[in-house]
């Protein structure tokens, strides 16, 4: 399937996500910065042209009230401008004396009065459609006064140019910003895209693990999870693959044993091989469904399953004793002696599935015990946990042997008694699911077994089936 047909509804792109959010962070941030500068900027050039402003009109009064004490004024001056600048557009003064008579003025500025003769300091000023920037100062003895004016469009010249400016060299930053983001988060996606498309490619029969090498930090968390999910898919699968070549060879015993019965029956000569080819195949028949159950048993206890978290405390006594019954009923058929020590044991269980785990180790127990001997079922509580434990007067299992027989259909050299070889499989795997442990002892004298069953202690006390 394509990119497109693996989108669901909801979908979203992660890469689109961090470009358009680290892209209009970047852009945000620096016009948010640019106008900060700007605005600064500015505000520090005011101030910068309203000290050179006064400290111009302060020397122009200065020069005025020496000229007036060397020469007197009477009439109005006009001082000539250079040509070469044109201060007209950038600067204009005027003075005056107590009278309100104008001395002195440069060329360009008018016979009125910038400002009124009271104001003193800075003000803002209109004049035919301009707007202007007027200082006016006293001398000592306050007999002159300075007029000072300079346009405001030569003031918005300077910032112009420092936008412009600023704007040139912020932009190229901002876009090589930009270009790095989007760089290194496609690099990040390409280790990503790379080890998708490994995944991709591989065959249903490939469950090698997803290389890490190139892999960002932060991503290899996710593709190590991967592997390990591989190795559990992996391991599953062969045990699957095990599972159904064993089955398929175990099957054959009693499939061949009941095509025999049967051939048997169709050419039996009288009514003793009838009846005897007929109880035949009524073992065999039982030893098929025996067999198919614990196969469909052992099938549904997934591998990979844990125990749930929320399962309840009961009282595995209780739930032991409820079955009390038919296992005497059974050892009586048998001429077997079944004992009981059912002691208060209360844990977190699943009684079907622990059920069948007490049921195989119990019939176990029964088929290997010759007639006569006695069984043990015992349960309670101690500082460790909760112990199910089943002993016999059997054969026992030797020693170096007592870890194969957990394989599935694993069964000891010289076992004459009917089996499938997967009860002890079974009871292994329910009590993995449960947290618990199972150790296979020999009996006091050292003869017989014993299977204890260590469940771990519940955090709550028991509910009572």
């Amino acid at each position: 399937m394509t990119a497109p047909a693996l989108r669901t509804a909801g979908a979203w792109s992660l890469r689109r996500t961090l470009l358009a959010v680290l892209l209009g962070l970047t852009f945000t941030l620096w016009g948010f910065s640019a106008a900060i500068v700007y605005l600064e900027a500015g505000r520090e050039s005011q101030e910068l042209f309203d000290q050179s402003l006064a400290e111009t009109g302060h020397l122009l009064l200065s020069l005025a009230e020496h000229e007036v004490q060397e020469h007197g004024a009477s009439t109005s001056l006009v001082m000539p401008v250079a040509q070469n600048r044109n201060h007209r557009q950038y600067l204009l003064f005027q003075v005056w004396d107590a009278q309100h008579r104008l001395l002195y003025k440069n060329a360009g500025a008018p016979d009125q009065a910038f400002a009124a003769p009271a104001d003193v300091g800075y003000s803002w000023r209109d004049n035919d459609g301009r707007l202007w920037r007027i200082y006016t100062s006293w001398n000592h003895d306050a007999r002159l006064q300075i007029q000072v004016a300079e346009p405001a469009s030569h003031r918005q010249e300077i910032s112009s140019r420092f936008a412009v400016k600023l704007l040139a060299i912020g932009l190229p930053m901002a876009a090589l910003a930009a270009l790095a983001i989007w760089w290194s988060i496609n690099r990040v996606f390409r280790a990503l895209r790379r080890s998708a498309n490994e995944v991709a490619q591989r065959t249903p029969d490939d469950l090698a693990s997803v290389s890490v090498a190139g892999a960002p930090l932060e991503v290899q968390p996710l593709l190590q999870a991967i592997n390990r999910l591989f190795v559990r898919v992996r391991q599953t699968r062969e045990q699957e693959q095990r599972f159904t070549a064993d089955a398929a060879h175990e099957l054959r015993t009693p499939l061949a044993a009941i095509k025999t019965n049967l051939q048997v029956l169709q050419r039996a000569r009288s009514d003793a091989e009838r009846r005897e080819s007929v109880t035949g195949l009524g073992l065999s028949v039982d030893r098929a469904t025996r067999l198919v159950g614990q196969l469909l048993t052992l099938s549904r206890l997934d591998p990979q399953s844990q125990p749930p978290p929320d399962l309840p405390v009961l009282d595995l006594a209780a739930l032991l004793a409820e079955q009390l019954p038919a296992w005497m009923a059974q050892a009586q058929r048998q001429d077997l002696l079944l004992k009981t020590a059912l002691a208060t044991a209360p844990c977190r269980l699943q009684p079907d599935h622990v059920l069948i785990l007490a049921r195989n180790l119990v019939d176990n127990a029964m088929r290997y015990t010759p007639a006569g001997g006695a069984l043990v079922l015992a349960c309670g509580a101690d500082a460790d946990g909760v112990l199910l434990r089943v002993s016999d007067t059997g054969p026992g299992i030797a020693g170096h042997l007592r870890e194969r027989v957990f394989e599935r259909f694993f069964r000891a050299a010289g076992a004459h008694q009917p089996g499938s070889g997967l009860g002890l499989s079974i009871v292994r795997r329910i009590a993995e699911t449960h947290g618990a442990s199972v150790q296979l002892d020999a009996g006091p004298d050292g003869t017989g077994l014993v299977v204890t069953v260590r469940f771990p202690a519940p955090a709550s006390p028991p509910i009572h089936a």
